[in-house]
């Protein structure tokens, strides 16, 4: 073979490899959990976020740097083995309280990539920028609070502040990532017998907070009871009062009948009211009246309209109007 048979056949190679490369290297695909940067000669100038297949240049011009859109857990203070054993790490997470307490304190930060393009290329390590953020956001945090809450209801409110320092540090430190939670594991103090009398504490706390409970419980029982007793009482004076009034009112009614009544004749009218008091007076008696010849007429009630009513004594009036007395 020539050389020129010889140098033919190696460019012609060259070119079938060249060729190769631009195919297998033109193409991408990016998940639905995925996003992708396109560098072009080192510089970032695209952000691909659509899940598909995608073209671009063919290698060494431009390259596609694939990047989970998942959220991340950092975790602090501890770490799982292979074995998925947990283990501590108690130089880490020891810190002093704001009243100069130690404790051990481990958290996990949830975090997710927003910015591809910074989080390639604004820091060379960006989850270790994170690590060391965290560290100094949960120390901030944890010496400016008391032990007392830091070991018991105070755990929310460190982790609220926690994460707005953190959130805080990470966008002036401007690495493409945003902090979504920071969860703390576990407050702790570094020895048992601490550790027992902080328990025994929490439990004094709790049984305090269940007797108060209770008290506010029978409290608000008796409360209502007494509500209830006062409006039963409102109720029925109101009822009482209307009673009285409507009473009150037909008497009025029955006394302004009467005594027009007697004004137009005061003797009938007389005899009527003494007749209907003695009834009233002496339900069960059964009354007389003298005329002026000595003799006697049954006058009230009338023997058909007393049936049912038993034997009474009988009582004689005299008319005083005859000249009885």
């Amino acid at each position: 073979m020539t050389t020129k048979k010889l140098l033919a056949v190696i460019g012609l190679s060259i070119a079938g490899i060249l060729l190769l490369i631009a195919v297998f290297t033109s193409w991408y695909t990016v998940d639905e959990s995925e996003q992708a940067v396109i560098v072009t000669f080192g510089v970032a100038n695209e952000t691909v976020t659509e899940a598909g297949l995608h073209f671009k240049m063919p290698w060494p011009i431009q390259r596609a740097e694939i990047l989970s859109k998942e959220t991340y857990s950092l975790q602090f203070g501890y770490n799982q083995n292979e074995e998925g054993e947990i283990v501590a790490f108690d130089k880490e997470t020891k810190m002093i309280t704001g009243d100069e307490n130690i404790v051990l304190t481990d958290l996990v930060v949830q975090w997710k990539i927003t910015d591809p393009k910074k989080y390639l290329f604004n820091a060379e390590a960006p989850q270790d920028i994170l690590h060391d953020a965290t560290s100094a956001s949960i120390r901030s945090i944890i010496g400016s609070s008391l032990i007392d809450d830091a070991l018991t209801s105070g755990k929310a409110e460190i982790e609220a502040e926690t994460r707005d320092l953190l959130a805080s540090l990470i966008d002036k430190y401007d690495i493409g990532i945003t902090v979504l939670a920071v969860k703390l594991q576990d407050v702790e103090l570094p020895n048992e017998e601490v550790r027992a009398a902080f328990t025994n504490v929490t439990d004094a706390r709790e049984t305090m907070n269940t007797k108060i409970n209770e008290a506010r419980k029978y409290e608000n029982q008796k409360r209502n009871e007494a509500l209830g007793e006062k409006a039963a009482i409102n109720s029925r004076a109101e009822g009482e009062k209307v009673s009285r009034v409507q009473q009150a009112t037909g008497d009025v009614a029955l006394f302004d009948k009467l005594y027009v009544e007697y004004e137009t004749n005061p003797e009938v009218t007389k005899q009527r009211i003494i007749m209907e008091t003695l009834e009233s007076v002496l339900p069960n008696a059964k009354l007389y009246i003298m005329n002026d010849e000595g003799g006697t007429m049954k006058y009230l009630p009338l023997d058909g309209m007393q049936t049912a009513v038993p034997p009474a004594v009988e009582e004689e009036a005299t008319d005083e109007e005859g000249g009885g007395n």
